[in-house]
């Protein structure tokens, strides 16, 4: 995969902090970051589906007045 370099200024409490953590882990400062951002990234994805279940779950029941089950056994028969 091809590399992108990024340039960031934190203040040196937060450098420190990050090679720290790093060489702790045994790995880079670059590692270090790109692993935090993909792990964030993918938290931030199953946030998301738990709230769109959870939003689903509270209104189920409107959705389902709204639509019903006739309407929704016709746009199943619909699509085929």
């Amino acid at each position: 995969m091809a590399k992108t370099q990024l340039n960031v200024r934190v203040d040196e409490g937060t450098a420190q902090a990050a090679r720290e953590r790093a060489t702790a882990r045994g790995m880079s400062v670059n590692r270090y970051i790109e692993e935090l951002v993909r792990r964030d990234a993918g938290e931030v994805g199953h946030t998301f589906v738990e709230a769109a279940a959870d939003f689903m779950k509270r209104y189920e029941g409107v959705f389902a007045e709204e639509f019903g089950a006739e309407r929704e056994g016709g746009a199943r028969e619909g699509r085929r």
